[in-house]
C-alpha cells in the first residue's frame, strides 16, 4: 500500500461527503448549505467531539491540523482561539476547507496541500499538532510521526484520534459479525442486487478471494471507512507507543459507541468500548 492510493481514494471520496448527500449532488455546490447540514449530522452523531476539544488549551497556540475532511474541527479549533494552519493530502479537501474559512470569515495562519511524510513547514513551528481520524490511514506512520515531531516546538504535543483496537466495533462487529455475514452471504452472491455495502464487499471478496479478503488485516482496511477504503489501522496504547516512538503518551481516553450493524450508538460504554481512542503525546527531547 502506498500514499498515492490513499490520496486517490480520499480525493474521490471526501470524508463524510456521502453521509448528507454530497456537495456536488444533493447540494449542487452550495457550500454554506452543505457545511451547515454536514456539521449538524457530525455533532449529532459524534457529539462528544466539542467536549473532547475543550480538554485542551488552544488559545493563542500555533496549531497544525493534519487531515482536514470538511473542516468541521478546523472551525472548532479556530473558534477556540487557535492560530490555525491546515494540511491535507488531497486537493479536494483543501478546496472545501478554504471555502469554509472564506464563507465564515475564520482567521487562520495557513492552508496547504501536502503530505504528512514531508510536512512543508520548518522545524519547531507549532505548539500543537491535531489530527482527528487521519493518522491511522497513513501506511508509513513512523515517517509521519517523525515529521510531526520535527515541526513541533520542544515539548510540544500531538493530539490525535485513532481507531481503537479495544472497542466494540473492532472486537465484535468487524472481527466477528461482519465477517460472519459476508461468509454466509458469499455462496448466494449472485442473488444480491444493487450497489449497497454488502454488494461491494461481495465484489471485493470475489476479486480478492474470500479467504484472503476475510483475513483480519485486509477486512479491517475495508471496514472502517467503506469497502473501497484502501488502508486503516486500529490502535491499542501499546500500538501507539510502538508507532509513535518520538513521543511519550501523557493522556488517553475513549469515546463514541459505534459498531454497525449493531444498534449500540446510545449505549453508555463509550469510555471503555468506544471506537475513538484520543491520545495526547508529548514530543520527546
Amino acid at each position: 500500500m502506498n500514499e498515492t492510493q490513499v490520496q486517490d481514494f480520499w480525493n474521490a471520496h471526501p470524508c463524510g461527503d456521502h453521509i448528507v448527500g454530497g456537495l456536488r449532488q444533493e447540494f449542487a455546490d452550495d457550500y454554506e448549505r452543505f457545511f451547515a447540514a454536514y456539521d449538524r449530522w457530525r455533532y449529532d452523531q459524534e457529539g462528544h467531539i466539542p467536549a473532547c476539544l475543550d480538554r485542551f488549551d488552544w488559545r493563542d497556540k500555533k496549531v497544525l491540523e493534519i487531515g482536514l475532511g470538511q473542516g468541521a474541527e478546523s472551525e472548532q479549533l479556530i473558534r477556540r482561539g487557535a492560530r490555525w494552519s491546515g494540511l491535507d493530502l488531497t486537493a479536494e479537501s483543501v478546496a472545501r476547507v478554504g471555502a469554509r474559512l472564506a464563507l465564515r470569515d475564520l482567521p487562520h495562519d495557513d492552508l496547504k496541500q501536502g503530505s504528512a511524510l514531508a510536512i512543508p513547514y520548518p522545524d519547531d513551528s507549532f505548539d500543537h499538532v491535531f489530527s482527528h481520524g487521519v493518522l491511522h490511514h497513513i501506511p508509513d506512520i513512523r515517517t509521519a510521526q517523525a515529521e510531526i515531531h520535527r515541526v513541533l516546538k520542544p515539548g510540544g504535543t500531538l493530539v490525535a484520534m485513532l481507531y481503537a483496537r479495544r472497542s466494540l466495533n473492532f472486537q465484535l462487529s468487524i472481527r466477528f459479525v461482519r465477517r460472519a455475514v459476508l461468509a454466509g452471504a458469499y455462496p448466494f452472491r449472485g442473488f444480491v442486487r444493487g450497489d449497497g455495502m454488502l454488494r461491494m464487499h461481495l465484489d471485493n471478496a470475489a476479486s480478492t478471494g474470500l479467504r484472503r479478503y476475510l483475513s483480519l488485516e485486509t477486512f479491517t482496511h475495508r471496514n472502517t471507512d467503506g469497502p473501497q477504503n484502501p488502508f486503516a489501522r486500529v490502535y491499542s496504547l501499546s500500538d501507539v507507543a510502538r508507532d509513535f516512538s518520538s513521543f511519550e503518551i501523557v493522556d488517553s481516553f475513549q469515546r463514541y459507541m459505534h459498531a454497525p450493524p449493531l444498534p449500540v450508538h446510545r449505549l453508555p460504554f463509550g469510555d471503555r468500548l468506544g471506537w475513538h481512542l484520543w491520545v495526547t503525546l508529548k514530543a520527546r527531547p
